[in-house]
């Protein structure tokens, strides 16, 4: 069974969205505010979060970054809030989606099955890369490009001396770089690749990341090359 935690303080919308994906068959839990989405969070063994913003106690933006701290599991964005820049934040902290209100539930079902079915792809696509990387590399865990070297075992970043924690989207795009160096990735190749191939959200998302990685990236952000009208690749002249 998956559990899918829905938190909202306006009673009409949380009753809503509950019945919807209760006719899909998931397990429903409820939150009014952002301290009970927390606690459920803790105690549960949530797949999935459609999170609103404006919430008594802890509002959205702070829970998203508390499950960041813990979990890359999916985070749907449900919101009034509907202004670039409010979209924009909550790609910065961690959501996979952001929704803006008033929605139409139909579409919000269909953003909620994609994100699960992007996780089952990612990780059966984990498994079989680092399968065969174990046989590439001989069982060692780590990629290394020039001085960017990364754990695939910590999902740590290091260049030089320096450690660079990396989100979950961030350490898929710099893995699938460096194991495919110099090749040329054209934007929706990679939304494919990292989000999945049913991946219904903003194309602007992967600009976001790749701008988060390649400051990461500090001295050697010139590896990662942004080429006009086409994508990106990482590594090479």
């Amino acid at each position: 069974m998956i559990n899918i935690l829905v938190a909202e303080d306006d009673k009409r919308i949380l009753r809503l969205i509950s019945d919807f994906l209760k006719k899909e068959s998931y397990n429903v839990f409820t939150a009014e505010n952002g301290q009970d989405a927390l606690e459920i969070f803790v105690k549960e063994s949530i797949s999935l979060v459609v999170l609103d913003i404006m919430m008594p106690i802890y509002d959205g933006w702070h829970v998203c970054m508390e499950i960041r701290k813990k979990s890359d599991i999916p985070v749907l964005i449900l919101t009034a809030r509907d202004s670039d820049l409010d979209e924009l934040k909550g790609f910065d902290i961690g959501a996979d989606e952001y929704i803006s209100k008033p929605f139409n539930p139909k579409l919000l079902m269909a953003r909620v099955k994609n994100l699960l079915k992007r996780v089952e792809y990612n990780n059966s696509l984990k498994n079989e890369s680092s399968a065969n990387l174990k046989d590439e590399l001989h069982n060692k865990n780590i990629l290394y490009y020039e001085d960017v070297c990364i754990d695939l075992e910590s999902k740590l970043m290091k260049i030089d001396s320096e450690t660079i924690e990396l989100k979950p989207k961030e350490y898929d795009l710099i893995v699938l770089f460096i194991k495919n160096k110099n090749r040329l990735f054209e934007r929706e190749n990679l939304l494919d690749l990292v989000w999945g191939y049913d991946y219904l959200g903003d194309p602007r998302t992967l600009d976001t990341h790749i701008n988060r990685l390649r400051n990461k990236l500090g001295s050697k952000a010139h590896l990662l090359k942004t080429i006009r009208g086409f994508g990106y690749k990482f590594g090479g002249e």
